[in-house]
């Protein structure tokens, strides 16, 4: 399903969307798919997943740790193209991908959006590739239909701002505040005036993410005009907090994800 068809479904429910994000492969393979299962079942409109990286630019401590437990476990580019394929026998909701620019450039840029095309991949953000350097991905996202999400921050402004909207696709992810990411207890009042600056400028559903942890989090994006929230370090924590009790984890993770939707309605 493409985002303009969700979005479009949203707004006839007069819904919005609730984006859970989780790293593949952590805390290992089997467990991940369980996970995102669980996730989707709960009432996720659309995914974003994380190729683990040693890396990661942006991300607080709750996703490097992440990272390292998918990597330890042994998930690399091509066992990730696979876990989407499996994802797509359960969901046909959007599925996004946060990656990091060595893993598109270690496989070739055209085969790397080739590849995510046949996994069923909808669109791919590059976490460290600026909008200035970024024609390469552009160009072999378009040639394979797969979209291309970029950043707004609260420093964006003028024609860097212009630039990103013009090249995004299915979304514009907005972050929420300086910083990494992690989840916090308050929202800064910053980020809902950026949310409705950007929103004079484009007709692209407005995705915030970075430090949504809360129901009223959800709720006050929302309301300042957002379309989307992504739930990253909250849902991560939960899986973080419970590696002998698999059963606990996903329970917590459903509950989790369902006090989440709900706020989104």
């Amino acid at each position: 399903m493409s985002y303009k068809k969700t979005f479009s479904e949203l707004k006839k429910k007069k819904q919005k969307a609730l984006i859970p994000f989780v790293v593949i492969g952590d805390p290992d393979y089997e467990t991940s798919l369980r996970i995102v299962r669980t996730i989707v079942e709960a009432g996720a409109d659309i995914l974003e997943l994380g190729f683990p990286f040693s890396d990661p630019i942006a991300d607080g401590p709750i996703i490097q740790s992440a990272d390292v437990r998918a990597l330890e476990s042994g998930i690399n580019t091509d066992s990730c193209l696979r876990f989407i394929k499996e994802v797509r026998t359960f969901t046909d909701i959007p599925i996004g991908l946060l990656v990091h620019y060595n893993l598109i450039y270690q496989r070739r840029i055209d085969k790397f959006f080739e590849d995510c095309k046949g996994a069923g991949v909808t669109s791919v953000l590059a976490a460290d590739v600026p909008i200035e350097e970024s024609d390469l991905i552009i160009k072999a996202a378009r040639k394979n239909n797969v979209d291309t999400v970029f950043i707004v921050s609260p420093l964006t402004e003028g024609k860097r701002l212009e630039k990103i909207l013009k090249n995004c696709r299915g979304f514009v992810y907005i972050v929420s505040r300086l910083g990494v990411t992690g989840a916090r207890d308050d929202l800064q009042e910053s980020t809902l005036s950026l949310i409705k600056r950007i929103r004079t400028k484009t007709n692209l559903p407005l995705c915030v993410g970075f430090g949504i942890s809360k129901p009223e989090h959800v709720r006050a994006v929302l309301e300042a005009g957002a379309d989307g929230a992504i739930v990253g370090s909250a849902i991560v924590k939960i899986i973080e907090k419970n590696p002998d009790n698999k059963n606990r984890m996903l329970g917590e993770l459903r509950s989790f994800v369902d006090n989440m939707k709900a706020a989104t309605k």
